[in-house]
């Protein structure tokens, strides 16, 4: 099992300690009012744990405080791993960037663009450019999630089932074939919109290694860097944590229908969505991109393909505000950009957040989230299970209590 402990003095590292226990004071306030059950923060610089700390409670109703092996749901940062498996096929030349997802699943031939209608009526053209692999990973595929309620093929999501999660006992190769049925809302390469896309990068992990996704993450990521607790399922072990929503009329309320998704074993290998990971293991995970690839003499990735993954990749290098659509993602829009995976900022100043360009993370719908910043050498994790992650800025709360408090 994965160890998560303070290893370095706060000052060894370049923080002030009194600065930092901002952190602590901040995420508390949110526990004592009644908005967050309970947290876990880490943060890391130069490879050791300067801070971590935990506050309130894992199940509210059942009195249980956060621990360190408290299982969260990390749903959308399963994508950076999910990611991380496909560039790992890359380095192997089981696919290129460029390569029609139809190669992997011949449903995504000839795809066809909305244009307009309504939802039951759409007018349609062909696609002028096959969607690639490289769409999946910068989401300009110009596929969707159902619960934007932003578009009519939004909804065409929604009439087939998939708005948070998919019809129960549909597998990931029949939800593929689905998706390629709909429309696409925007031709491949011309927009950005959050979208199931790494989902359908997971069934192209499957199809390329001819291992199912849970095969190839357990076999390939998760085992060789210890993650031993990060599973699509965990059965019915107490330590998972609950799932809220905010109450209107104060406090927090539990959503067990999703919720318990998590403990039964799911035909739908989300790779978009779908892991359970303690902090200890999903800290291995960033260490491992911290440190180009490698942890503990296990290498996953090249040293410049994390590099690689990790640069803007939206055409002209442009930002989210830019070439995105206005609806719910796990990053600010002004001054970020998109990589193979990973948000990436570009412009500090026009993002209004303290941060470096070249800071790169994703965060999961539970308000779950990482960063990395390369220039700093420094990471950070927050856990916590409310949804939906936009409800309070949190992310934006913690880059700027962690830069604060960086005084060497």
């Amino acid at each position: 099992m994965a160890q998560l402990e303070v290893d370095a003095e706060p000052g060894e590292v370049g923080f002030d300690a009194g600065r930092l226990r901002r952190i602590d004071t901040h995420f508390r306030s949110y526990v004592e009012q009644g908005r967050l059950a309970g947290w876990t923060v880490a943060v890391t610089r130069r490879g050791r744990v300067a801070h971590l700390s935990h506050h309130g409670l894992a199940d509210v109703e059942a009195d249980r405080p956060v621990v360190d092996d408290t299982l969260w749901r990390i749903y959308s940062m399963t994508k950076p791993i999910t990611s991380v498996a496909t560039l790992m096929l890359l380095e192997r030349g089981a696919l290129q960037l460029t390569d029609p997802v139809s190669r992997f699943i011949p449903e995504f031939a000839d795809m066809r663009v909305y244009t307009a209608g309504s939802a039951a009526n759409p007018a349609t053209v062909p696609a002028t450019e096959p969607i690639r692999v490289w769409h999946l990973l910068t989401h300009t595929a110009g596929l969707t999630y159902g619960f934007h309620h932003a578009h009519p093929v939004d909804e065409m999501y929604r009439a087939e089932g998939f708005e948070v999660g998919v019809p129960r006992g549909m597998d990931l190769a029949a939800a593929c074939e689905v998706w390629a049925g709909i429309p696409l809302v925007f031709q491949p390469g011309t927009e950005w919109n959050y979208s199931v896309a790494t989902d359908v990068l997971g069934r192209v992990v499957e199809v390329a290694s001819g291992r199912t996704l849970e095969e190839f993450l357990a076999e390939e990521v998760l085992g060789p860097l210890g993650m031993g607790e990060t599973a699509f399922s965990v059965g019915g072990d107490e330590r998972l944590a609950g799932l809220y929503t905010p109450n209107p009329r104060g406090g927090l309320l539990r959503n067990t229908a999703l919720g318990d998704s998590a403990t039964r074993v799911p035909a739908f290998l989300s790779g978009g969505g779908g892991l359970v990971s303690t902090a200890a293991d999903y800290h291995r995970f960033t260490q491992m991109l911290a440190r180009g690839g490698e942890l503990d003499g296990t290498r996953l990735l090249s040293p410049r393909t994390v590099a690689y993954m990790t640069r803007n990749h939206l055409p002209g290098d442009a930002d989210l505000e830019a070439y995105g659509r206005p609806l719910f993602a796990e990053s600010t829009f002004r001054g970020v950009g998109f990589g193979l995976g990973f948000s990436v900022v570009t412009d500090a100043v026009a993002g209004k957040v303290l941060t470096n360009p070249g800071e790169y993370g994703w965060g999961g719908l539970a308000s779950t989230l990482f960063y990395i910043d390369p220039v700093e050498e420094i990471t950070a994790m927050f856990f916590t299970q409310l949804m939906p992650s936009s409800t309070y800025p949190l992310r934006a709360a913690l880059r700027t209590l962690v830069n604060q408090s960086l005084v060497g």
